[in-house]
């Protein structure tokens, strides 16, 4: 009896491993509808499991999807957004609390710091650009914190052999190509994300970055 209620709070701990995850996303939809289903079953599953979800501040694309499903479920939703992309990526009332920043490098900023994990969903140059960040930054040691990328119908293949082809050429660490943990389904990457441990060897110990102003 009492290794089973052991065994049940070990399985909670790890549901509640996450708080807030950060969504990187395209402020289009794409052309195939498996895209937007995509974006709706992760936002049901942040919903399902009480996580908030921290992106880049758009109603519109994928990221409205996203951040509307979870809004309407009940969890904190947090939009960080520069000034400039306003008139551009919100279409009429925001979604939850905006936070309005300067620029790309600092809305990047506030999501890393405001977070638990990232996922990318499929999107364009920023969110492919906003991936690498993360799993650079993962790389260098600023963060420890999962890096996962929803692979809807084959989306991201060709950036994922692009990583394989950096290892075979010596570009890439073995075990720095594991910072990124890539999935078909949310339920499997969010699994994976919980089991997540880093491997690689940091460029630099967290504490010699300055973290607070680099962020």
């Amino acid at each position: 009896m009492e290794g089973e209620e052991s065994s049940t709070s070990a399985t909670n701990q790890t549901k509640q491993r996450f708080k807030r995850i950060c969504v990187f996303c395209g402020s289009r939809p794409g052309y195939k509808s498996a895209f937007s289903d995509a974006a709706l079953q992760l936002g049901k599953l942040l919903v399902e499991r009480k996580i908030d979800l921290v992106y880049g501040g758009g109603s519109v694309g994928l990221m409205g999807l996203i951040s509307q499903t979870v809004f309407n479920g009940g969890c904190h939703v947090l939009g960080v957004i520069p000034r400039a992309l306003l008139p551009h990526e919100i279409s009429g009332e925001s979604i939850g609390e905006v936070k309005t920043v300067a620029d790309m490098h600092q809305r990047k900023s506030e999501m890393e710091k405001n977070a638990d994990a990232f996922i990318a969903l499929p999107g364009g140059y920023g969110t492919m650009e906003e991936l690498l960040e993360m799993i650079t930054w993962s790389q260098l040691g600023i963060h420890e914190k999962p890096v996962g990328l929803l692979n809807v119908d084959g989306y991201y293949n060709s950036l994922l052999t692009l990583f394989d082809k950096g290892v075979e050429e010596g570009f890439i660490e073995d075990s720095a190509r594991n910072i990124m943990i890539s999935a078909t389904t949310a339920a499997e990457l969010i699994k994976k994300m919980e089991e997540y441990a880093p491997v690689h060897d940091r460029v630099a110990p967290r504490q010699t970055w300055e973290v607070d102003q680099l962020l």
